[in-house]
């Protein structure tokens, strides 16, 4: 059976704030530990109304902390943001918290436009040096070394790395260093079949990681009725048709013909973005899914499932749960 983790957005709503956003997020890590989801990750975001997971090492301990079992991580951290010893030191204290637990996933882009990386004192050529920020970060999580300078927490937590990406960069860097990849089919879905091919036939085995091992980001959005999940989906959509329009305010209540608010260029848009997203209920979903898996061969698949409504997030997880179970 693939496994199945989720992705949350920690969305801040309409009509809510901040803290709703974390705690209801902690609700649903609590539900997909209940539905033996694998993993539960959010990414770092910036300067963005709309969602509440800048801090994302503060989020994720808080949601942690409300669950026992399901793994916890960063799905991503964006490290030109970052000096890679103050990320060590932030993993590596979350895993002396939650041994066994801790996931990072390491981004290249800055998470933030050039506005928000301009603040966040981000040297515009930090991506340049990405790929040994990812190995000097990778050494201050691993063992301690006579004469070599101690993360202290970090050092010797060995916190499992994930190349996240959405084009061929990503997993050429993740088969060189022998990381599991991670690609963000979920926004970015036009390489994902050839970053997969690139991925695997150059992958390198390392201490971590003996074969290659990948994961695709995908959004379903399901519920009982093939009517409700497709009027649960426009609040997904309307989140991204303002993206377009760069108005990144809260994210909406579902309404009605959310196409009569579309131009008929953002619409094209909005098919080409959400080339991966799959809207029905479980009978629908196991076709389209089953599909998906079988033509990309993922060892593992990462949901994205933004519903409005708690209840029906929660339920819409729930059948994603049936759809999974069903799949084996």
């Amino acid at each position: 059976m693939v496994p199945f983790s989720v992705l949350d957005l920690v969305r801040v709503r309409e009509g809510s704030d901040i803290r709703t956003a974390i705690e209801q997020s902690r609700e649903i890590a609590q539900t997909a530990e209940r539905l033996n989801y694998k993993r539960f990750w959010i990414a770092e975001h910036h300067g963005m109304a709309g969602i509440a997971s800048a801090a994302t090492s503060i989020v994720i301990s808080y949601i942690a902390a409300g669950t026992q079992t399901i793994r916890m991580g960063a799905g991503g951290i964006m490290l030109p943001n970052h000096a890679p010893l103050l990320i060590a030191e932030q993993f590596g204290t979350l895993a002396h918290l939650y041994p066994g637990r801790i996931d990072l996933g390491l981004g290249r882009a800055p998470g933030s436009d050039q506005r928000t990386s301009r603040i966040l004192r981000v040297d515009p050529m930090a991506a340049e040096n990405f790929p040994n920020d990812v190995l000097e970060l990778q050494a201050f999580l691993g063992p301690k070394i006579a004469g070599h300078f101690e993360a202290t927490p970090g050092s010797g937590t060995e916190v499992p790395l994930w190349i996240l990406g959405s084009s061929l960069f990503g997993a050429s860097l993740a088969a060189e260093f022998g990381l599991p990849y991670a690609f963000a089919s979920h926004f970015a879905p036009d390489s994902l079949e050839a970053a997969l091919v690139q991925y695997r036939e150059n992958f390198k085995p390392s201490k971590q990681q003996r074969l290659p091992y990948a994961m695709a980001g995908i959004n379903i959005i399901a519920a009982d009725t093939e009517e409700e999940a497709e009027f649960l989906s426009s609040t997904q959509t309307l989140s991204i048709v303002n993206l377009f329009r760069g108005e990144r305010g809260l994210s909406q209540p579902p309404i009605e013909n959310v196409n009569a608010q579309i131009t008929a260029m953002e619409q094209v848009r909005i098919q080409q973005f959400f080339k991966y997203r799959f809207i029905g209920t479980l009978k629908t979903l196991q076709k389209d899914v089953s599909a998906f898996i079988a033509r990309t061969k993922v060892d593992e698949l990462m949901v994205v499932s933004d519903v409005f409504d708690l209840e029906k997030r929660n339920r819409s997880f729930e059948i994603i749960a049936e759809l999974r179970d069903s799949l084996k």
